[in-house]
């Protein structure tokens, strides 16, 4: 039996050549290669200790995907516009914490359109178009960069604008039952700036950058989708295990249902196989 045991964070997903994600769990900085492990039994489980993954103080509960509540009250990474970015208040000089509102919000944003569960539209920091990493942690098959904007803010308002006639929201549930159906992204692109146009030339604060980009293809290391959607968590039991039969966007694919690892950062994991 091989062990691995420490501090959980996100996983990390990476796009190789041949447009297949490599995953690997990180624990103590300690990279774990997941594609290996996939078709294997493998064990994960809670050892009790919750770090928060900002102030690494110990915590009974974590909140927001591993902030202890103190946290979540005063970084600006926890405030409600970084879900909803168009409330970005940083203008009003009321951001909680301006540097680090100026080094993320105050920098270049990309809107696009994915596909995941089906046609969606998302917003992103540039640096996440580079890595793909946006897309990856949403199980996105396909995705385009549509237009780049001076700020978040902005990027939030286009988003609004655009969530009028497409999904903003990946239905999740149905995003790990299988593959999405292929669409023509460009053709939808196009229909869509048809539809927004009007809209999109109010919108006086900063630029609007009309992209004319290439799709991005992403596959994932799957072996079998779940016919049935069941919801695993190491808040309801310490221990989860069976065969690994996959991994997409965050989640990691069990024979017995499905776990999203994100939710449990800053967790003190040991994992078997």
């Amino acid at each position: 039996m091989t062990t691995h045991q420490g501090k959980s964070e996100k996983l990390i997903g990476i796009l190789d050549s041949q447009n297949l994600v490599s995953y690997a769990l990180p624990l103590d900085g300690q990279l774990i290669n997941l594609n290996n492990l996939i078709g294997q039994k493998i064990t994960l489980e809670h050892l009790g200790i919750i770090h928060c993954v900002a102030c690494h103080r110990l915590i009974n509960k974590a909140f927001q995907q591993g902030y202890c509540f103190p946290c979540t009250q005063k970084l600006a990474q926890c405030d409600l516009c970084i879900v909803r970015p168009e409330r970005c208040h940083f203008h009003l000089g009321t951001c909680r914490e301006p540097a680090w509102g100026q080094a993320n919000c105050l920098q270049e944003h990309v809107v696009y359109l994915a596909n995941s569960s089906g046609l969606k539209v998302g917003i992103t920091r540039q640096k996440n178009i580079l890595n793909k990493s946006r897309w990856i942690d949403q199980g996105a098959t396909q995705a385009l960069p549509i237009l780049k904007v001076s700020s978040r803010r902005l990027s939030g308002l286009v988003e609004i604008i655009l969530a009028q006639y497409v999904a903003d929201k990946t239905n999740w549930r149905k995003m790990l039952k299988g593959e999405a159906e292929k669409i023509n992204l460009p053709v939808l692109r196009d229909e869509l700036f048809e539809q927004a146009n009007p809209e999109l030339e109010k919108l006086e604060i900063g630029f609007l950058d009309f992209l004319d980009s290439e799709e991005v293809l992403i596959n994932y290391p799957v072996i079998k989708y779940p016919e049935k959607i069941s919801s695993l968590s190491l808040d309801k039991t310490n221990l989860i295990e069976g065969v690994l039969m996959g991994v997409k966007g965050q989640y990691l694919i069990f024979e017995s249902g499905v776990i999203n690892a994100r939710n449990f950062a800053g967790y003190q994991i040991k994992l078997s196989t």
